[in-house]
This record gives C-alpha cells, sequence and structure tokens, in this order.
C-alpha cells in the first residue's frame, strides 16, 4: 500500500497547510480599514471655514465696494447712477502748480517767480500778474508779443499762447487749466489777489476767438 504523496517522508512537508491558506484568503477577502488613506476629519473643517470666509468677503464687497468705482471713498457709498458722474474735487491752486511747474512756465518765469531779466519779466508783484484778471486771462491764452514794462522795468521777451485752438498755441490748455494757472500765480509768491475762474476763461475765449498775440498796448486799452 503506498503511502499518500503529501504524507512521504522523503518529501518536504509543506509549511503551512491547504486548510491555514484557504482559512488566510477568507480572512483577507473580508472587509478591512483602510488605514493607508490616513484618512482625517481636519482638513475638510478647514476647507469648509475658509469657504465661508471667501463667500463673506465676496458677499461684502459685492454690497459695500461702490460698483469699484476709484471716485468713491466710503465704504457705504454708492456708485455713480445711469447718466451721471462723481465729479472729482480739484484744489486750483495745486493743479495750478503742477501745470506751471510741469510746462515752460517754470522755465522761463522761474520757480521763484523772478523772471529772467531782461527777456522774460517776473510774475512777483507784478501788476499784469495781480491786476485785472481779463488781462492775465488773455496773456496766457493767446501769448504776447512786443516790449513791455513790469514794476517800472522794460522787457522785450515773448509770451508763447497756451489756449486750446489758439494759432500757433504748442500746448492746447484747457480753459479750466488756464484758470488754475492764474489763480496759482496770483496767490504764489506773495501776490495777493483774487482766483480766475473756468467760467471766465470760457467767456474771454469765446470772446476773442482764435487771434494772435497781443501787445502790451492792446492790453492796456481793457480793462
Amino acid at each position: 500500500m503506498s503511502t499518500p504523496l503529501n504524507q512521504d517522508p522523503r518529501l518536504d512537508q509543506a509549511a503551512v497547510t491547504d486548510e491555514s491558506l484557504l482559512a488566510a484568503h477568507e480572512k483577507l477577502a473580508g472587509k478591512q480599514p483602510d488605514d493607508g488613506g490616513h484618512y482625517r476629519l481636519m482638513p475638510l473643517v478647514l476647507l469648509f471655514v475658509f469657504s465661508g470666509f471667501i463667500f463673506f468677503a465676496g458677499t461684502y464687497l459685492g454690497h459695500y465696494g461702490g460698483g469699484f468705482s476709484p471716485m468713491v471713498f466710503d465704504e457705504h457709498g454708492q456708485p455713480p447712477k445711469a447718466g451721471g458722474e462723481v465729479a472729482a474735487v480739484v484744489d486750483p491752486i495745486e493743479a495750478g502748480k503742477k501745470a506751471f511747474n510741469n510746462a515752460a512756465c517754470n522755465t522761463c518765469h522761474q520757480p521763484t517767480g523772478l523772471g529772467l531779466p531782461p527777456a522774460i519779466p517776473p510774475l512777483v508783484n507784478s501788476e499784469w500778474v495781480t491786476g485785472s484778471e481779463e488781462r492775465a486771462i488773455r496773456i496766457v491764452l493767446y501769448g504776447v508779443t512786443g516790449p513791455i514794462k513790469v514794476g517800472g522795468t522794460d522787457y522785450n521777451g515773448a509770451m508763447p499762447p497756451f489756449g486750446k485752438g489758439v494759432p500757433g498755441s504748442g500746448y492746447n490748455w484747457s480753459d479750466d487749466r488756464i484758470a488754475h494757472v492764474l489763480t496759482y500765480i496770483r496767490q504764489e509768491w506773495g501776490n495777493k489777489a483774487p482766483p480766475v475762474s473756468p467760467a471766465k476763461v470760457a467767456e474771454i475765449h469765446g470772446k476773442d476767438g482764435a487771434r494772435g498775440p497781443y501787445t502790451a498796448a492792446d492790453l492796456e486799452k481793457l480793462p
């Protein structure tokens, strides 16, 4: 009678039996906890918290952002209504100073307002600056040519025109800018004269139209 193969002493016996292998497979086939995923609750909590912050920030900006208009400085301000604009408040002195320093005014009349004798007259204590606003407006709008007396001293330079649409003007300044510059020089360096309004510049501009430069004699005939 032969010995079963799996019990033959001449053969190395298996380390495990068929029954133990089947039991191990059945255990592995069952549901096991997924420890390899390292599941944690905290990331989900943080996700919901930050999502809430983002939602709140978007809602706040949408309600109080004023339509993200650069002209709205109040968090409770409202954007401009249809057909209207928020007008920026302009300081004529600051605007005039900026225009004066960025143009030929600064180069010729100097930052001190003392000019360059004997060609360029001063703006300090000048009767042409602090006197009749209509004359001052015309000087900047249309320029001046020929000799001119300032403070008892003769000057013989040339003032270029600055007005928009004026023949020979390389600056094309708006009536507003001319009013700002005149207001600045009439109240700078110790000068004390009333400001010049853009409406007054526009009035003179419309009255005189497109014309050439004035002479001192022409200006002296005007009020």
